[in-house]
């Protein structure tokens, strides 16, 4: 038995099975790391030794049948804005260098009590303020694919270790898709709950009205598995939700006859059919999606690659062919969805970051006087990434902008929640890509911000509406890099996300 090539699931089975231990499945992940770290980095803080003692207490437990779940010795990684207690937690930032907190996450602490195996913290955009894991104070996280791209970000670190078999599973936080995006770069599943579905209680805050910790893992089924396990309500974060419907399990189900999925023309790159006096909404009956309709390549805009196109148009042939009712519409405002996102998420960043001045932990320079201690320990402590959004957003929220900006901004925000609540009135899901191209090579994204901010494109909206979005692996380009396929849900309807994706993957496996 090849431990690596299980998923998550499965090695809880085998390990509760007695067909391996917690022991054996750590060695083999450390064994990995071992082979691959110095290439990909996919790790800032490894506890290699905490982490072999961890398995051997959980196998313990397993045997004296104290733990009996899913995810029971299964080893796993946490993104490195997430509290551990007694372990490192940096942000990748420098000025978090020798942060060890006291406590927890709550959704770290419900996978240790659901047996779950820590080894480290993952590799991460410093503040999670990146879509590369390029902008980390210690180094950047390489593509398991092809080493010379990018990993995604801000959960690249997470996304690579998954799909280097550097874990089995890990957590990240999407704040305007950094969990999608990476799963998508690294061809792994990735999901963004529904706002305040997982308790935000020892995330370290970007934007905390956008905020949301999520799984990356290999199959749908780990997925559902691992959501059910971190959605538990703890009552520390006043934006939680408690919930009753948190048994996505009972959605992995092949099964999408009759379900309505939408596919957005903007996100395609397809023209506004309605202004051209043609139906707002097209059936897609049978054929070649999108060709069929007359749709040229030569139509698609909005840097959308020809391949990732491709991608997705097959995928969304699968899911018709399965019994799903596939249809093209018109979804309002896509276009101000990155203005919006880039004013509220700025905003809210200088607001939490201000807390960061080497005064309670962390960096602290030396410097004759307070306010030069404060502008050493910041200028010192922050790179330039962060600096930009913290200047940003501390522009929008100074007097005389704040209305012209941001105050504009929630307006847009609540206007885009609209278009969606419009368009689930008539669909269960909604179909597209994660990013408009596969990964790119290292160093393209950071000589150009605004470009790297443009990739954003179909995954900063569902932040925006605080709706779950689910990318899972569609095949790969002419490169051999992996295509992510996203597909987004109302409010509280992960299950209806969770059943579509698992329809998907059964397809593709068959």
């Amino acid at each position: 038995m090849e431990l690596l090539s299980l998923s998550a699931v499965e090695l809880g089975t085998a390990i509760k099975e007695g067909r391996t231990t917690a022991v054996e499945a750590m060695e083999a992940v450390l064994a990995q790391i071992e082979k691959s770290e110095d290439i990909l980095h996919c790790y800032i803080t490894l506890d290699k030794k905490g982490a072999l003692e961890r398995a051997k207490l959980v196998q313990k437990k397993i045997e004296a049948k104290e733990l009996n779940g899913p995810l029971a010795g299964v080893p796993v990684a946490i993104k490195d804005n997430l509290c551990t207690e007694g372990m490192l937690t940096t942000c990748a930032s420098k000025i978090l260098a020798n942060y060890v907190p006291a406590y927890s996450a709550e959704a770290v602490m419900q996978l240790e009590k659901a047996g779950a195996v820590i080894i480290g913290k993952t590799n991460m955009d410093e503040f999670a303020m990146g879509s590369t894991t390029e902008t980390s104070a210690y180094g950047i996280t390489r593509n398991p694919h092809n080493p010379e791209h990018v990993p995604g970000g801000s959960s690249g670190g997470s996304a690579a270790a998954v799909a280097a078999g550097e874990c089995f599973f890990a957590l990240g936080s999407d704040t305007g898709g950094s969990i999608r995006q990476p799963a998508s770069y690294c061809g792994v599943v990735g999901m963004k709950p529904t706002y305040g579905t997982v308790s935000r209680y020892g995330l370290v805050a970007y934007g905390s009205s956008l905020d949301q910790i999520g799984p990356l893992c290999k199959t749908v089924e780990d997925c559902a598995v691992i959501l059910e396990t971190i959605a538990g309500f703890d009552g520390k974060d006043s934006t939680q939700i408690a919930r009753k419907d948190t048994d996505f399990t009972s959605a992995l189900k092949r099964d999408v006859k009759g379900m309505r999925i939408g596919i957005p023309r903007a996100y395609m790159g397809l023209s506004h059919q309605a202004n051209a006096g043609q139906s707002s909404r097209r059936n897609i009956s049978g054929g070649d999606i999108g060709e069929e309709h007359g749709i040229q390549k030569s139509n698609y805009e909005n840097g959308l690659d020809t391949e990732v196109q491709d991608a997705i148009w097959k995928a969304a042939e699968l899911l018709r062919a399965e019994g799903a009712v596939v249809e093209e519409f018109d979804l309002d405002l896509v276009e101000y969805a990155i203005p919006a996102y880039y004013t509220i998420a700025a905003a809210e960043a200088s607001s939490n970051l201000e807390r960061f001045d080497g005064i309670k932990y962390g960096l602290r320079a030396e410097a004759q006087g307070l306010h030069q201690m404060y502008k050493k320990t910041r200028s010192q402590g922050f790179g330039p990434e962060v600096k930009r959004r913290i200047m940003l957003g501390s522009y929008v929220l100074s007097s005389g902008y704040y209305d012209a900006y941001y105050l504009k901004a929630l307006r847009v925000k609540a206007m885009i929640k609209q278009a969606f609540d419009k368009a689930f009135a008539s669909y269960d899901c909604i179909l597209g890509p994660v990013a408009p191209t596969t990964a790119p090579k290292l160093g393209e994204s950071l000589v150009d911000p605004i470009k790297m901010y443009l990739g954003d494109i179909y995954t900063i909206s569902v932040n925006l509406a605080g709706l779950p979005g689910i990318s899972i692996p569609c095949g790969t380009d002419s490169k051999g890099l992996p295509i992510g396929l996203q597909l987004i849900g109302d409010c509280f309807q992960e299950k209806k996300l969770l059943q579509t994706a698992y329809t998907y993957e059964r397809c593709k496996l068959k």
